[in-house]
């Protein structure tokens, strides 16, 4: 619903004042302030659309917070990044953005530092690895939203007629799926290198490898010894020996793996927590564990997040912070991950997640939360270094792939990006 603010009162307009009430917003009747934010939508239907969630939160906190009006407008993750970025380049940023990324807005000054925003108490209530993913050069702007974290699903009844156990170590995988390819599994690992989201498998076997998309120190080291050696047994002892099947790495999307999952046509895949979804409601049986690792299970997990910032064109510091400390209350951060399936971003709420048996499933998942690693979303560069990754990984484990000039080619773009911040 969109709402407009009234202006100042007749009163305070005769004396002169409307030029000092910071944070006002704009001349009128009342001195009301409405922030306009604009979010993403986890929703899958119109029924659990994030606008129902959103327009609810904003009523509550409306009623706590008289002169204060939130008008929110959802967008399908389509959308939402190129309409904020529409709005950013017309001069009417939104007051607050729920996207993907914040990094590009931070450089160029547009976004409020999160310390400036939230009290002392939201800031520390973040989860560590999350709030450090949200720095640009050590100052935080971009506040965790929604988060997740990958483990390996299993087909409970597919292994159990082949008499397997989940695995533990790449050698076990691939065991396993060796199995699998003998009973006439159609794909005993589903690797997805296609362009959907090609960043996200690649960079959880990169983990599992003992490597990642950068170096201790937050290097791009795409194409380090370990990478190449992940690449190079992904390439021989998976795709090379038939384990992925028919439809080569590079041509198959998360979605449509996600799909042959529940299908009952995969045996192994990585996957994140809207997948149990999807698979009890097509009747699949399944179990998960964490991602295997090169000698056993891996030191970090790949972890997601989705960001909210807050942009400084408007001025409405106080305003939005009082929304924010609002929105990462304890509830409100418990009700959205439980609406739609996603970990919380807080300690508190991940601390009473963990307590309740009725967030078992997501638990699970949480659990590997602290360690995980995060793609480098700090870094303006890394929105150009995902599309390569994307255009490029799944060439790297072709027949006639060779991993390490990929990686490498990989590698010389991404130094090139990071030079040119």
């Amino acid at each position: 619903m969109q709402r407009r603010a009234t202006g100042l009162t007749a009163a305070i307009a005769a004396l002169g004042m409307a030029a000092v009430l910071a944070g006002c917003g704009g001349p009128g009747d009342s001195g009301d302030v409405t922030l306009k934010l604009v979010a993403a939508d986890y929703g899958d239907s119109k029924d659990n659309s994030s606008q129902k969630y959103w327009d609810k939160l904003a009523k509550k906190f409306e009623a706590e917070n008289p002169g204060i009006k939130v008008d929110v407008d959802v967008y399908s993750w389509t959308d939402v990044d190129r309409k904020v970025k529409e709005m950013v380049k017309a001069g009417d940023a939104p007051d607050m953005a729920q996207i993907g990324a914040y990094a590009d807005y931070a450089a160029a000054d547009k976004l409020y530092r999160t310390e400036d925003l939230v009290s002392i108490s939201t800031q520390a209530d973040f989860m560590a690895p999350l709030s450090e993913a949200g720095e640009v050069k050590r100052v935080q702007y971009g506040m965790p939203f929604a988060s997740s974290t990958r483990l390996l699903f299993y087909n409970e009844k597919i292994f159990k007629d082949a008499g397997l156990t989940p695995p533990q170590s790449w050698s076990e995988l691939a065991a396993a799926a060796k199995t699998l390819k003998a009973r006439g599994v159609k794909i005993p690992y589903a690797l997805p290198l296609g362009k959907e989201e090609a960043q996200a498998e690649t960079m959880q076997w990169l983990l599992s490898g003992g490597g990642g998309y950068t170096d201790n120190v937050g290097t791009y080291d795409i194409d380090s010894t370990q990478n190449v050696k992940t690449f190079n047994w992904l390439k021989d002892e998976l795709v090379g020996k038939g384990l992925t099947g028919a439809t080569p790495p590079a041509k198959l999307d998360r979605a449509e793996a996600f799909a042959a999952f529940t299908r009952g046509d995969v045996g192994m895949l990585n996957g994140h927590p809207t997948l149990m979804q999807m698979a009890a409601k097509k009747g699949v049986k399944y179990g998960m564990v964490p991602m295997p690792g090169v000698n056993g299970h891996t030191q970090a997990t790949m972890g997601v997040a989705d960001w909210m910032m807050a942009f400084k064109q408007k001025g409405h510091r106080e305003e939005i912070g009082k929304f924010l400390d609002f929105a990462y209350s304890t509830k409100n951060v418990l009700d959205f991950s439980r609406e739609y399936d996603l970990l919380p971003v807080t300690n508190s709420a991940a601390e009473e997640m963990t307590g309740n048996k009725n967030d078992k499933a997501l638990a699970e998942f949480l659990d590997e939360l602290p360690t995980s690693q995060l793609y480098p979303v700090g870094k303006t560069s890394w929105a150009q270094v995902s599309v390569e990754v994307k255009k490029y990984i799944g060439k790297a484990v072709d027949e006639n792939g060779n991993p390490a000039s990929i990686l490498s080619q990989i590698q010389t773009k991404a130094a090139t990006e990071e030079n040119s911040e």
